[in-house]
């Protein structure tokens, strides 16, 4: 199919869907990519909403280098990396720590860098830490997105024990696309989400089963693979892949209700994409997509479906450039139960979506003046912590005003 001949197909459908694909979506620009159209009216630039709510912003800490990934403490306090390559501790009085010992070397330049951390289900007892980052292997400037885990000393000084249990494959020199976030599903499983290291050359490799380039990886705690994954015993298939076809994750969650892992990836220009992700399944970067590339140029064939692709279920255009997001479940802001939070590095907001019955229904945009939104994170009292990357970036408590 011609990229003209789905235009046209696509704009029969969003026709025939009737006004509601016509209400006016929050302000943001000019589309990259005007001829394309949604496979359904709730796919994009949802209706504005305002949910009245202001927010009161106290800084919990300050002076840090680009803050990447943010994990919430039982006993109070949080873990913060820096993309240059350190973990902090941010005392639950807001004090910083010194760089935490024991944290691997990691190529801290574009991209790359010291990236996600999140804590064990049972840091209480044992723990242990979990981080991605960049890891140099190889020489030559080449390196891995790469996921391990640790031991928390209990005076929060050291890390020991450090142990790789993901590296992605194949090595890279391009220092570009990631990922990574790591999160766990609450029945013995991290998952772990990769980019594709954006070069002409190797996105491709975002559809093959034999790397682990645009992909959503399953192990257990320890690196295992479990044998239920979706592509165990498939010839070729690296098995620890649980989801293929994406362009550069950055945000990912689980719904503490139902279960539904769902992933945010950039898109190019154009065409970043929320995804319901699911076992064994192919979300088309870069077959299909919903942007173009920077210059200007159509990706591949210019197509946004193809058979046994999947829809992302929300797409923007022009991008909201996306890092962490969250399902909210607290009573703080209560009003926004089951919402999603995302978090926007360019334009930078922290940008909510409400859904209905599995579809996007309205879109605002909070937080605007702060700058770049890298993660969020909600806390145990239901107020929501954002990290904002900057060289001299912060954490932010956001309460209502």
């Amino acid at each position: 199919m011609t990229r003209t001949t789905l235009f046209a197909l696509c704009a029969g459908m969003a026709l025939m869907a009737g006004p509601a694909a016509h209400a006016q979506p929050v302000e943001q620009g000019p589309r990259n990519v005007p001829e394309f159209e949604p496979a359904f009216p709730e796919q994009t630039r949802a209706p504005a909403v305002d949910s009245g709510v202001t927010f009161a912003v106290e800084t919990v800490a300050e002076g840090l280098r680009h803050p990447w990934g943010i994990a919430v403490l039982p006993s109070g306090g949080y873990l913060v990396t820096e993309r240059s390559g350190n973990l902090r501790l941010i005392g639950a009085d807001g004090s910083l720590s010194e760089p935490i010992e024991g944290v691997p070397l990691v190529m801290a330049r574009r991209q790359g860098g010291l990236l996600d951390v999140a804590i064990a289900p049972d840091f209480a007892e044992s723990r242990t830490v979990y981080l991605t980052y960049a890891k140099p292997k190889g020489g030559f400037g080449r390196s891995a997105t790469a996921a391990a885990k640790a031991v928390l000393s209990e005076d929060g000084t050291a890390l020991t024990g450090f142990e790789d249990i993901f590296v992605q494959e194949p090595l890279s020199r391009s220092p570009m696309h990631y990922g990574s976030r790591i999160l766990f599903d609450g029945q013995g499983h991290a998952f772990i989400t990769t980019g594709e290291r954006s070069s002409r050359r190797e996105r491709v490799l975002a559809q093959e089963l034999d790397t682990t380039y645009g992909k959503v990886v399953r192990l257990t705690l320890d690196g295992a693979v479990p044998a239920d994954n979706p592509f165990v015993g498939e010839a070729g298939a690296i098995e620890s892949i649980w989801s293929y076809g994406h362009r550069n994750i950055q945000g990912a969650t689980f719904d503490a209700e139902t279960g539904t892992l769902w992933t945010i990836e950039h898109g190019p220009a154009g065409g970043d994409e929320l995804n319901r992700t699911e076992a064994g399944k192919n979300y088309g970067w870069p077959v299909i997509s919903y942007g173009e590339n920077y210059s200007g140029s159509p990706i591949g064939a210019g197509l946004t479906a193809q058979e046994g692709m999947e829809q992302p279920v929300y797409y923007w255009d022009p991008v909201i450039a996306p890092g962490g997001m969250l399902i909210y479940r607290g009573e703080m802001f209560a009003e926004w139960q089951g919402d999603f939070l995302i978090g926007s590095l360019n334009p930078g907001a922290v940008v909510r979506l409400e859904m209905e019955n599995g579809r996007i229904v309205g879109e605002e945009r909070l937080l605007t003046d702060r700058g770049r939104v890298r993660d969020i994170e909600q806390d145990a009292d239901g107020s929501l912590l954002v990290l904002i990357d900057d060289p001299n970036g912060s954490v932010l408590r956001l309460t209502p005003g």
